[in-house]
């Protein structure tokens, strides 16, 4: 009776049949994508355990600029107790509530804002992209002014928003702070939708734009009929881009105008606890981190609506 040996040579491992397969079911496994998302999660964690062990404590500066940050516990403590922290009091008042509810509560309070900022800067970019490739005059005036917007540093652009912003008159409308929050988060907003809509709605060939004027199709008609499906795959990319960039812009400007609420706000007054308590001031940073997951996530799932245009995806 013969028995089966294992494979001696790598060479023998790789042309096994086991290794194709275990080969196909690591694949599956990493085309699912939320799982990829936990990986990479405790990737980052790992890294961060990883530079903590073997990094200098003090990091490493080149004169006046510091190239390697800090290790110790006030600068970067362990993952596991910001997550343990997490699940503490916010405070030692009595009845306080968990921290993780409190970053909950302000994150709701940012994801409001930063929705109603996306919405803005995605009808903003749509028309402008829309007028661009209607006029080429327009793509040539306006394009540039477009590009040149994103130079503005918007720690400097939030105070005056909100300063022009409490002087307006909207009738019985009364301009609240948060309104200001949501222009700027909209600013960043609309620039990826614009720049990468515009691409797509140039994307189809010659001869099928010819094709629509052969069979005496307009300019509307053959925009909704041939440029906007060629425009998706070009599009949920900068649709994605533009929520994460809203929910940036969304924190930035609660830290630069002081609206109180939400998680900017919450980053700026755990900040005064580094010293004291150094796992608190992470856990509104790790909000605003999972926030900008789930608005790129929910964009993802508005693509699945749409997979019969996303022939081909394309990076913006």
């Amino acid at each position: 009776m013969s028995t089966a040996t294992a494979p001696t040579t790598l060479a023998e491992a790789v042309s096994s049949p086991a290794a194709p397969a275990a080969a196909g079911r690591v694949a599956r496994l990493l085309r699912v994508r939320p799982l990829v998302a936990v990986l990479a999660a405790f990737a980052v964690a790992a890294l961060w355990e990883a530079y903590k062990l073997l990094g200098p404590e003090q990091g490493w500066s080149l004169g006046e600029t510091r190239l390697l940050p800090r290790t110790t516990a006030m600068a970067m403590p362990h993952t596991w107790d910001v997550a343990a922290r997490l699940l503490e009091p916010v405070s030692g008042a009595t009845g306080a509530e968990a921290l993780w509810v409190a970053v909950l509560r302000a994150g709701a309070s940012s994801a409001g804002i930063a929705l109603t900022g996306w919405a803005i800067g995605v009808a903003v970019g749509a028309v402008l992209a829309v007028t661009m490739q209607r006029l080429r005059v327009v793509e040539s005036a306006v394009l540039p002014l477009v590009v040149l917007s994103q130079t503005v540093p918007l720690i400097a652009l939030a105070p005056l928003v909100r300063s022009w912003g409490s002087r307006l008159e909207l009738g019985a409308v009364t301009w609240q702070p948060w309104m200001s929050v949501a222009v700027i988060a909209s600013y960043l907003a609309f620039f990826p939708v614009a720049v990468g809509m515009l691409r797509g709605l140039q994307s189809p060939d010659t001869i099928h734009v010819e094709l629509m004027r052969a069979y005496g199709a307009g300019w509307w008609t053959t925009l909704v009929a041939l440029r906007l499906p060629a425009a998706v795959p070009h599009l949920l990319p900068a649709l994605r881009l533009a929520a994460a960039n809203a929910v940036v812009g969304t924190v930035v400007a609660e830290v630069a105008t002081g609206l109180p609420g939400g998680l900017g706000r919450m980053i700026l007054e755990f900040a005064n606890f580094a010293a004291s308590d150094p796992p608190k001031p992470w856990a509104p940073i790790l909000g605003a981190v999972a926030l900008g997951l789930l608005a790129a996530g929910l964009v993802a799932l508005l693509g699945r609506a749409l997979h019969r245009y996303r022939r081909t995806e394309v990076a913006s």
